[in-house]
């Protein structure tokens, strides 16, 4: 009996010891369990004299780069100053990737505006819209309708740094540019504007779709806008040349 006893005595014991927290034996040195218990006791006072931290969530201000974009575009008084501001907007990211700010050519004070849609690897290493074959494709075309890049038509891109992929610029960074592009034709003052291709077309109509809107007047920034086929498209495509020809007779037309 003394046996059985001794069992169910050291079993209590030992389940005792579990609900204080013993878990293992590490040492045959006895452990005052009851120092421990005291100890982890003392632990919340402590916690409670510390200040305490609250768990506050502080969502980052998301900046409206449009309104950024806006405001700096309003703010520019003639072209110089627009380009200054177009040189210090910070919240486009095609800016990280350029070499260049790609902002006009020609004379600024023409007729006939045209709108590009971004400035290729050229473009972006000579700060201009059109280079190379585009630019001297288009200055045979403008040269077809009585025209001159130098001295009576003024050149612009609506993106102003180059693109880092063949996908286009995304919606954000197009609707970025529109404020500035509005400002930089209302400070040029052209009589016309020609949109060459689906992104100035987008920027300028809202629209895309080049081979619909092509050929056909439409207003933009407040004066007469003519869709056609950029050089580079024609260029790959030149039996689209044809068309171009019939816009510029369109654009020589309205220029008399």
């Amino acid at each position: 009996m003394e046996s059985a006893q001794d069992y169910y005595a050291m079993r209590a014991a030992l389940e005792w010891q579990v609900e204080l927290g013993a878990n293992e034996a590490l040492s045959e040195a006895p452990v005052n369990r009851f120092e421990l218990v005291e100890k982890v006791k003392a632990k919340p006072a402590v916690a409670a004299a510390a200040p305490q931290v609250q768990n506050v969530h502080v969502e980052a201000l998301k900046v409206d780069a449009v309104a950024v974009a806006r405001a700096a575009a309003e703010a520019a008084q003639d072209l110089a100053q627009l380009r200054v501001k177009l040189e210090g907007f910070e919240h486009c990211e095609l800016k990280r990737g350029a070499r260049n700010l790609v902002f006009g050519d020609g004379a600024a004070d023409a007729r006939v505006m045209i709108i590009g849609e971004a400035p290729d690897r050229e473009g972006d290493r000579e700060g201009k819209p059109f280079v190379g074959q585009a630019n001297a494709l288009l200055g045979k075309m403008l040269g077809a309708i009585g025209l001159s890049l130098e001295e009576s038509v003024y050149a612009t891109t609506v993106m102003p740094w180059r693109l880092l992929n063949q996908s286009g610029p995304s919606p954000e960074e197009v609707s970025m540019m529109r404020p500035f592009m509005a400002r930089h034709v209302a400070l040029a003052k052209p009589d016309l504007v020609i949109l060459m291709g689906n992104i100035s077309c987008d920027a300028a109509l809202g629209q895309r779709g080049i081979t619909r809107l092509r050929g056909t007047w439409a207003e933009a920034y407040g004066v007469p806008a003519m869709p056609m086929f950029p050089p580079e498209t024609l260029l790959r495509q030149p039996h689209l040349k044809r068309e171009a020809w019939a816009d510029l007779l369109e654009i020589k037309a309205r220029l008399t």
